[in-house]
């Protein structure tokens, strides 16, 4: 399985963009690439998944262990193509002083070469020192390239290339000049995810411009063939409860695009149906439902059009307080709230919890995250520990105490004064993300939630006919 993965020393050192350009470069050499990223994230793997036009996955030991980690790759990867690995943050950056959960942990597991993304601004010589000081800290950490980035002319280049190449032994395979204007547009989560940007097209003429002649392709592919093989992966995916004949709808637009495809995959998995549903667009929920699964997203950005959907927040509404299984994250709490507050505006929301959230511009939520479910849910069984991650630059400002809650916080913030998990009817909202991989619990809890609410509703049907 031809393999690199990509590193910074730090965050914004250019990785992302230089990932998206080596698989386009890939991919339009004719070759088959299949893109991961390390860690929790939704928005660059979406990046990911446009450039290599497949679904990218995520791999994180912290939530899912080094093992299931690796056996995701593999099940996932191509033997046939090349596979990337965007890092996280800098390469020895993890969960402690350690440096555990690290991108260069990752690559350890993956047996996987890397190639070094190094922001060259206003820096010659001090750059070989960084690479060497990345060398040093950890043999076992296989640094196999450099690309330089934000270089300032070809005299600027050479003495790079000539102070690292001769230093520290390792070829820098790339050079690649300030861009302009970034073809990325970010805002306050990081980059806007592609399902909002309205010319892929130009970024994708962009990238190419900017990446053409100034990486040495033949160079990329040597090294991502250099990597050991790896054992093909025998294990089983775990049990899952049958779902034929359960419809399970899913939040699906501009306001609601972060899933994890393995979390869709393993309701498929089971046989469940999957209705995407556009709460910007449809005027109720779709007949016939058995869950309800909305993940997160930008609902602060689409705040006024959500509001304005009267019809569609009441269906939900309506939905909740008839008992359907609705399984909320982030994005989602924040739906389900009285009110949201963007930018200063209050904008009513579903009123599914009596709380009102704010957005602000600093994150109220960032990291890994553990829960211990503690209170009766309609999900998880009390005693379960759930590793997740956070990411919000919302919260809640009033309410929450009026609220039952089912998790107690161990790491993170959650919805605040240790807690998160908010329980009504069949309802659960959290701020933390789960990962299927990394929380079995999850898919079937859902699946046996929609399979109860089912029968009731048959059971029901049944009694409706026999009275009439």
């Amino acid at each position: 399985m031809p393999r690199l993965l990509v590193a910074g020393l730090s965050g914004g050192s250019g990785k992302t963009i230089v990932t998206l350009g080596i698989l386009l470069l890939l991919r339009r050499a004719g070759l088959d690439v299949r893109a991961f990223k390390k860690g929790p994230d939704y928005i660059d793997p979406a990046w990911l998944a446009w450039a290599s036009a497949h679904p990218a996955r995520n791999l994180d030991a912290f939530l899912m262990g080094a093992e299931a980690a690796r056996a995701s790759f593999v099940r996932h990867g191509t033997c046939d193509g090349v596979n990337v690995i965007e890092g996280n943050r800098g390469l020895f950056d993890g969960f402690d002083a350690a440096g555990t959960y690290s991108s260069a942990n990752l690559a350890e597991t993956l047996d996987a070469p890397i190639v070094l993304v190094l922001d060259a601004a206003k820096m010659t010589r001090t750059a070989a020192a960084l690479v060497l000081g990345c060398q040093k800290l950890d043999a076992r950490a296989s640094i196999q390239g450099v690309v330089l980035n934000k270089v300032n002319g070809q005299r600027h280049e050479q003495v790079l290339r000539d102070a690292i190449e001769s230093v520290c032994s390792i070829p820098v395979i790339g050079s690649l000049p300030r861009l302009e204007a970034n073809p990325l547009p970010e805002r306050h989560l990081g980059l806007v995810p592609p399902d909002e940007h309205q010319t892929m097209d130009s970024v994708e003429r962009n990238l190419l411009a900017w990446m053409e002649n100034r990486v040495d392709l033949d160079a990329l592919l040597t090294i991502a063939r250099s990597a050991p093989a790896l054992a093909t992966c025998t294990e089983a995916l775990p049990p899952i409860p049958d779902a034929h004949g359960l419809r399970i709808g899913y939040l699906r637009d501009s306001a609601f695009t972060f899933y994890y495809p393995e979390n869709l995959e393993e309701l498929e998995r089971a046989g469940a149906e999957l209705v995407p549903i556009s709460a910007l667009d449809a005027t109720s929920l779709p007949t016939g439902l058995h869950a309800l699964y909305i993940g997160g997203g930008f609902p602060e950005t689409h705040a006024r059009a959500l509001s304005a959907n009267t019809s569609f927040l009441e269906s939900l509404r309506h939905a909740c307080a008839a008992g359907h299984p609705v399984y909320a994250e982030c994005g989602g709490l924040m739906l389900l709230a009285r009110s949201l507050t963007w930018q200063g505006t209050r904008y009513p929301m579903a009123n599914v919890f009596p709380i009102d959230v704010e957005a602000f511009a600093t994150p109220q939520g960032h990291g890994y995250s553990e829960l211990r479910v503690d209170a009766l849910n309609p999900f998880f069984p009390q005693g379960a520990v759930l590793r997740g991650h956070e990411f919000h630059y919302s919260r809640i400002v009033s309410g929450s105490e009026f609220v039952t809650s089912a998790c107690a916080v161990l790491r993170g913030n959650g919805c605040g004064a240790g807690r998160d998990g908010l329980v009504t009817q069949n309802v659960f909202a959290a701020y933390t993300h789960l990962h299927a991989t990394a929380t079995p619990q999850w898919a079937s809890g859902i699946l046996a939630a929609a399979r109860e609410f089912a029968l009731r509703a048959e059971s029901h049907d049944a009694l409706h006919s026999a009275h009439s």
